[in-house]
Protein backbone atom coordinates (compact mmCIF):
# COMPACT_ATOMS: atom_id res chain seq x y z
CA UNK A 1 0.00 0.00 0.00
CA UNK A 2 1.68 3.07 -0.80
CA UNK A 3 1.38 6.01 1.42
CA UNK A 4 -1.21 8.33 -0.03
CA UNK A 5 -3.52 5.18 0.39
CA UNK A 6 -2.23 5.02 3.92
CA UNK A 7 -3.08 8.36 4.44
CA UNK A 8 -6.31 8.26 2.83
CA UNK A 9 -7.08 5.28 4.87
CA UNK A 10 -6.58 6.52 8.36
CA UNK A 11 -7.62 9.55 7.61
CA UNK A 12 -11.00 8.46 7.06
CA UNK A 13 -10.96 5.74 9.93
CA UNK A 14 -9.87 8.96 12.24
CA UNK A 15 -13.05 10.40 10.74
CA UNK A 16 -15.20 7.59 11.23
CA UNK A 17 -13.88 6.72 15.04
CA UNK A 18 -14.04 10.17 16.48
CA UNK A 19 -17.18 9.90 18.13
CA UNK A 20 -18.32 9.24 21.98
CA UNK A 21 -19.62 5.18 20.48
CA UNK A 22 -15.81 4.12 19.84
CA UNK A 23 -16.21 3.80 23.73
CA UNK A 24 -18.51 2.13 26.22
CA UNK A 25 -18.55 -0.97 28.20
CA UNK A 26 -18.96 -2.88 25.28
CA UNK A 27 -16.18 -1.63 23.91
CA UNK A 28 -14.08 -0.94 26.89
CA UNK A 29 -11.19 1.72 27.43
CA UNK A 30 -9.42 3.22 29.96
CA UNK A 31 -10.28 6.91 28.70
CA UNK A 32 -13.86 6.01 29.26
CA UNK A 33 -13.51 6.09 33.13
CA UNK A 34 -11.36 9.05 32.55
CA UNK A 35 -14.03 10.71 30.82
CA UNK A 36 -16.47 10.46 33.84
CA UNK A 37 -14.56 12.54 35.77
CA UNK A 38 -12.57 14.84 33.79
CA UNK A 39 -9.65 15.24 36.05
CA UNK A 40 -5.90 15.42 35.28
CA UNK A 41 -4.99 13.37 38.04
CA UNK A 42 -7.58 10.77 38.00
CA UNK A 43 -6.51 10.73 33.99
CA UNK A 44 -3.43 9.86 34.66
CA UNK A 45 -4.53 6.72 37.45
CA UNK A 46 -6.83 5.77 34.57
CA UNK A 47 -3.83 5.88 31.82
CA UNK A 48 -0.79 4.53 34.19
CA UNK A 49 -2.77 1.13 35.03
CA UNK A 50 -3.97 1.23 31.23
CA UNK A 51 -2.15 -2.70 30.92
CA UNK A 52 -3.64 -5.95 30.22
CA UNK A 53 -7.27 -6.76 28.98
CA UNK A 54 -9.17 -4.07 28.57
CA UNK A 55 -12.92 -5.02 30.50
CA UNK A 56 -10.54 -5.81 33.70
CA UNK A 57 -8.76 -2.34 33.34
CA UNK A 58 -12.31 -1.03 33.43
CA UNK A 59 -13.63 -3.15 35.88
CA UNK A 60 -10.83 -2.41 38.30
CA UNK A 61 -10.70 1.60 38.00
CA UNK A 62 -14.79 1.17 38.71
CA UNK A 63 -13.47 -0.18 42.24
CA UNK A 64 -11.42 2.89 42.58
CA UNK A 65 -13.24 5.87 44.78
CA UNK A 66 -11.02 8.52 43.49
CA UNK A 67 -12.48 11.17 46.04
CA UNK A 68 -9.41 9.48 48.44
CA UNK A 69 -6.96 11.81 46.61
CA UNK A 70 -8.59 14.56 49.24
CA UNK A 71 -8.60 11.78 51.85
CA UNK A 72 -5.66 11.36 54.75
CA UNK A 73 -2.99 9.20 53.98
CA UNK A 74 -4.24 6.83 56.69
CA UNK A 75 -7.73 6.47 54.80
CA UNK A 76 -6.44 6.22 51.65
CA UNK A 77 -4.04 3.07 52.63
CA UNK A 78 -7.39 1.41 55.03
CA UNK A 79 -9.73 2.13 51.89
CA UNK A 80 -7.46 0.62 49.15
CA UNK A 81 -5.89 -2.26 51.37
CA UNK A 82 -7.95 -5.60 49.67
CA UNK A 83 -6.78 -4.10 46.27
CA UNK A 84 -4.64 -4.59 43.75
CA UNK A 85 -4.09 -5.05 39.75
CA UNK A 86 -1.49 -7.53 38.49
CA UNK A 87 1.86 -6.54 39.16
CA UNK A 88 0.47 -3.95 42.18
CA UNK A 89 -0.34 -4.43 45.49
CA UNK A 90 -2.73 -2.84 47.64
CA UNK A 91 0.53 -0.85 48.64
CA UNK A 92 1.63 0.54 45.29
CA UNK A 93 -2.07 1.30 44.98
CA UNK A 94 -2.20 2.95 47.71
CA UNK A 95 1.43 4.89 47.35
CA UNK A 96 0.32 6.51 44.00
CA UNK A 97 -2.97 7.99 45.58
CA UNK A 98 -0.95 9.51 48.39
CA UNK A 99 2.20 10.36 45.90
CA UNK A 100 -0.40 11.88 43.45
CA UNK A 101 -2.16 13.92 46.61
CA UNK A 102 1.42 15.21 47.41
CA UNK A 103 2.24 16.19 43.88
CA UNK A 104 -1.41 18.75 43.39
CA UNK A 105 0.02 20.34 46.40
CA UNK A 106 3.29 21.15 44.56
CA UNK A 107 1.03 22.27 41.76
CA UNK A 108 -0.95 21.25 38.35
CA UNK A 109 0.52 17.80 36.74
CA UNK A 110 0.53 20.14 33.70
CA UNK A 111 2.40 23.16 35.11
CA UNK A 112 4.94 20.22 36.14
CA UNK A 113 4.96 18.68 32.33
CA UNK A 114 4.89 21.96 31.15
CA UNK A 115 8.33 23.34 33.05
CA UNK A 116 10.38 20.67 31.18
CA UNK A 117 8.84 21.07 28.12
CA UNK A 118 9.15 24.58 27.78
CA UNK A 119 13.01 24.95 27.06
CA UNK A 120 12.88 22.72 23.62
CA UNK A 121 8.99 22.09 23.24
CA UNK A 122 10.20 18.00 23.61
CA UNK A 123 7.60 15.72 25.45
CA UNK A 124 10.04 13.54 27.13
CA UNK A 125 11.77 17.01 29.27
CA UNK A 126 8.42 17.62 30.65
CA UNK A 127 7.88 13.15 31.43
CA UNK A 128 11.21 13.03 33.36
CA UNK A 129 10.27 16.26 35.16
CA UNK A 130 7.21 14.44 35.75
CA UNK A 131 8.40 11.15 37.16
CA UNK A 132 11.11 12.97 39.43
CA UNK A 133 8.64 14.98 41.04
CA UNK A 134 6.35 11.99 41.41
CA UNK A 135 9.20 9.89 43.19
CA UNK A 136 10.45 12.64 45.28
CA UNK A 137 7.49 13.28 47.42
CA UNK A 138 6.85 9.27 48.16
CA UNK A 139 10.20 6.86 49.02
CA UNK A 140 8.27 3.60 48.26
CA UNK A 141 10.11 1.02 45.92
CA UNK A 142 9.07 -2.08 44.85
CA UNK A 143 8.39 -3.89 41.27
CA UNK A 144 4.93 -3.28 40.69
CA UNK A 145 5.66 0.69 41.58
CA UNK A 146 8.34 1.18 39.78
CA UNK A 147 6.60 -0.83 36.64
CA UNK A 148 3.61 1.53 37.45
CA UNK A 149 4.89 4.73 37.79
CA UNK A 150 8.40 3.92 35.50
CA UNK A 151 11.58 6.06 36.06
CA UNK A 152 13.57 8.22 33.97
CA UNK A 153 16.11 6.59 31.70
CA UNK A 154 19.81 6.22 31.76
CA UNK A 155 21.05 7.68 28.21
CA UNK A 156 22.90 4.86 27.22
CA UNK A 157 20.17 2.51 27.45
CA UNK A 158 17.16 1.86 25.10
CA UNK A 159 14.66 3.79 25.88
CA UNK A 160 10.81 1.99 26.38
CA UNK A 161 7.78 3.52 24.64
CA UNK A 162 6.21 4.82 28.12
CA UNK A 163 2.80 4.11 25.90
CA UNK A 164 0.50 4.99 29.14
CA UNK A 165 2.18 8.76 29.45
CA UNK A 166 2.18 8.95 25.80
CA UNK A 167 -2.07 8.09 26.14
CA UNK A 168 -2.43 10.27 28.56
CA UNK A 169 -0.54 13.12 27.17
CA UNK A 170 -3.00 12.53 23.79
CA UNK A 171 -5.91 12.71 26.17
CA UNK A 172 -4.78 15.66 27.99
CA UNK A 173 -3.44 17.85 24.99
CA UNK A 174 -5.70 16.93 22.35
CA UNK A 175 -9.33 17.82 22.42
CA UNK A 176 -12.26 15.88 20.12
CA UNK A 177 -15.13 13.73 20.76
CA UNK A 178 -12.81 11.03 22.50
CA UNK A 179 -9.90 13.07 24.01
CA UNK A 180 -10.57 15.53 26.80
CA UNK A 181 -8.14 18.72 25.94
CA UNK A 182 -7.76 19.50 29.66
CA UNK A 183 -4.16 20.96 29.09
CA UNK A 184 -3.42 24.49 26.77
CA UNK A 185 -0.41 24.77 27.37
CA UNK A 186 1.52 21.85 25.53
CA UNK A 187 1.21 22.12 21.76
CA UNK A 188 -0.50 18.36 20.52
CA UNK A 189 2.28 19.34 17.22
CA UNK A 190 4.58 18.08 20.08
CA UNK A 191 2.99 14.92 20.66
CA UNK A 192 4.50 11.51 20.39
CA UNK A 193 2.51 8.76 19.73
CA UNK A 194 1.61 6.26 22.50
CA UNK A 195 3.28 2.67 20.58
CA UNK A 196 1.39 -0.30 21.78
CA UNK A 197 2.04 -4.07 20.33
CA UNK A 198 -1.49 -3.23 18.64
CA UNK A 199 0.22 0.08 16.94
CA UNK A 200 3.71 -1.19 16.51
CA UNK A 201 2.66 -4.31 14.42
CA UNK A 202 -0.06 -2.05 12.14
CA UNK A 203 2.48 0.98 11.56
CA UNK A 204 5.15 -2.00 10.30
CA UNK A 205 2.40 -3.52 8.14
CA UNK A 206 1.13 -0.11 6.78
CA UNK A 207 4.86 1.13 5.57
CA UNK A 208 4.63 3.67 8.48
CA UNK A 209 7.86 1.89 10.80
CA UNK A 210 10.73 0.00 9.45
CA UNK A 211 12.46 -0.45 12.86
CA UNK A 212 12.49 -3.72 14.27
CA UNK A 213 12.70 -3.07 17.91
CA UNK A 214 9.57 -1.90 19.70
CA UNK A 215 11.02 1.06 21.96
CA UNK A 216 11.07 4.95 21.91
CA UNK A 217 13.30 5.19 18.68
CA UNK A 218 10.05 3.51 17.10
CA UNK A 219 7.26 5.20 18.41
CA UNK A 220 9.40 8.35 17.16
CA UNK A 221 9.75 7.06 13.81
CA UNK A 222 6.25 6.53 13.26
CA UNK A 223 5.68 9.94 14.64
CA UNK A 224 7.44 11.72 12.65
CA UNK A 225 6.00 9.65 9.15
CA UNK A 226 2.55 10.94 10.67
CA UNK A 227 3.79 14.41 11.07
CA UNK A 228 4.05 14.17 6.63
CA UNK A 229 0.32 13.19 6.80
CA UNK A 230 -0.57 16.15 9.78
CA UNK A 231 1.74 18.40 10.88
CA UNK A 232 0.13 19.76 13.40
CA UNK A 233 -1.82 17.21 15.10
CA UNK A 234 0.31 13.70 14.28
CA UNK A 235 -1.08 12.05 16.64
CA UNK A 236 -4.59 12.41 15.88
CA UNK A 237 -4.28 8.82 14.10
CA UNK A 238 -3.37 6.47 17.02
CA UNK A 239 -6.60 6.08 17.99
CA UNK A 240 -7.74 5.00 14.76
CA UNK A 241 -4.32 2.69 14.23
CA UNK A 242 -5.26 0.75 17.73
CA UNK A 243 -8.49 -0.16 16.80
CA UNK A 244 -7.08 -1.27 13.34
CA UNK A 245 -4.93 -3.03 14.95
CA UNK A 246 -7.12 -4.54 17.56
CA UNK A 247 -10.15 -5.77 15.16
CA UNK A 248 -7.95 -6.90 12.85
CA UNK A 249 -9.00 -5.16 10.32
CA UNK A 250 -4.58 -4.19 9.16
Amino acid sequence: MTLKKVKTLLDYEVICRNNSLEISLDKPDPLLIATQHNDETIALICALFAYGNAKLIVKFLQSLDFSLLEANDDMIQKVLSSHYYRFQNAQDISTLFIALKRVKKIDSIENIFYEGYKQEENILDGLWGFITTLKSVMTHKSRGYDFLVGSVPKKERSMGTYKRYMMYLRWMVRKDALDLGLWTKIDKKDLLLPLDTHTFKVSQRLGLLKRKTYDMKAAIEVTQRLRKFDSLDPIKYDFALYRLGQEKIV
